[in-house]
């Protein structure tokens, strides 16, 4: 129990610069929500739930009280998945999803420990080509995913449940970031700014 949690501040502390990264996400999602567009989430095992999470979080309700966003967990359609894995592979399940869901302007969330799931680089892939902009929460860096998205945030941490409950705390951190914006708080509707290209912010365990 201590060793876990030890494991988790450490991660936590060396995560500089992580509230900053991803409220840029949050604000650049919630102009992309507030205008008619769609996030896209997805993710394997664990990360598939928290996929499914961030798109409860969106389409109901965070902490504020807001009109619905649409978000989609590309995860949470067992028809969809099955039929997509049995007729084309399970490394098309999500990339035809964001294909068919896809649109310009649109937002691919993307969660992985390893960074290294050949079906969420080939959705990554799928996004660029339709003109998503795609971001990815990942494990330590250098990884395939980050660098096949726009952006990511890469903890390194070596226990996958520690980047896991670092993700979980991103989840929240983008949502908090987007009420903020869709509600008039501080910094309205103009703070929805775009997020670097091509960043790759790792937190650092000491």
């Amino acid at each position: 129990m201590g060793d876990h949690l030890d494991r988790l501040m450490r991660a936590i502390a060396g995560s500089a610069g992580l509230d900053d990264e991803v409220s840029a996400w949050g604000r650049h999602l919630a102009g992309v929500l507030s205008s008619g567009g769609r996030l896209l989430a997805c993710g394997n095992g664990g990360s598939a739930a928290q996929a499914q999470h961030l798109s409860a979080e969106l389409s109901g309700r965070y902490l504020a009280d807001r009109e619905p966003l649409s978000a989609i967990a590309l995860t949470a359609e067992p028809a969809a998945l099955t039929a997509i894995s049995n007729d084309y592979g399970f490394g098309q399940a999500f990339a035809r999803q964001v294909r068919a869901h896809g649109r310009p302007g649109d937002v691919l969330m993307l969660l992985s420990t390893s960074g290294r799931s050949q079906n969420l680089i080939r959705a990554a892939e799928a996004a660029r080509r339709a003109g998503l902009t795609s971001w990815a929460l990942t494990g330590p860096a250098p990884n395939p995913l980050a660098a096949s998205c726009d952006d990511a945030v890469a903890i390194d941490a070596e226990c996958p449940a520690t980047v896991q409950e670092v993700h979980l705390a991103c989840v929240h951190i983008l949502c908090s970031a987007v009420d903020e914006v869709v509600t008039g708080g501080a910094g309205g509707h103009a703070a929805a700014t775009r997020p670097r290209p091509g960043t790759v912010l790792s937190g650092r365990t000491p």
